[in-house]
This record gives structure tokens, sequence and C-alpha cells, in this order.
């Protein structure tokens, strides 16, 4: 099963504790049955994203031969990811949108 984008993320927070940066994220889903809600790096880095960690909100979709309700679901991921010089900001992509915030000391 590959993962794909959650519908939607509502909420993002990312903070900067020694080496690291912690970014959480809230989103939702178009339906029960979806699991492992992710941040993961999307590469390649593109040169106006120096100063920003690009990430995408993605979770594993129910199987095409299950039943699911519909509706959204809440979904959440946290990612710890070491810093590199310069970042001050981080951006999460959803399906249908993006949310950018400056990392919190």
């Amino acid at each position: 099963v590959t993962d794909k984008p959650v519908a939607r993320i509502d909420g993002l927070i990312a903070t900067a504790k020694g080496g690291s940066i912690l970014v959480q994220a809230r989103g939702a889903v178009t339906g029960g049955g979806w699991k492992h809600a992710a941040l993961k790096p999307v590469k390649p880095v593109l040169p106006g994203d120096a100063h920003t960690i690009v990430l995408s909100f993605v979770a594993q979709p129910p199987p095409s031969n299950q039943a699911v309700i519909p509706g959204l679901l809440p979904v959440t991921a946290v990612l710890r990811i070491k810093t590199r010089k310069g970042v001050v900001s981080v951006r999460v992509t959803s399906a249908v949108n993006e949310i950018t915030t400056q990392i919190l000391k």
C-alpha cells in the first residue's frame, strides 16, 4: 500500500530543541480505514526552499475492497528531524492545502 496525501492540514507547530526540530501536524482524511499518518520530507528540495523544511502529510488509505464510512476524520503526525543551518520555517502540504510556520525556539 502506498502513502497518499491526507485530505487537508488544519494545524502545524514546529519547535526547535537542541539540534532537532519537532514538527506536529493535525489534519483530516476523507473516511475511515486510513492508517499510519506521517510527515515525509519532499525531495528534491527546490532552490527557493533553502531556509524552509518541506514535508508532505500522508497516510495509507484503506484497501479498495474495504467498506468505509465517508466523512472527514481527524489524523495527527509527529516528526523529529535534525536541523540544518539557516532553516527558519517548516511547510507541510496535503491534498488540498499547505501551511507554513516559523520554527519556535
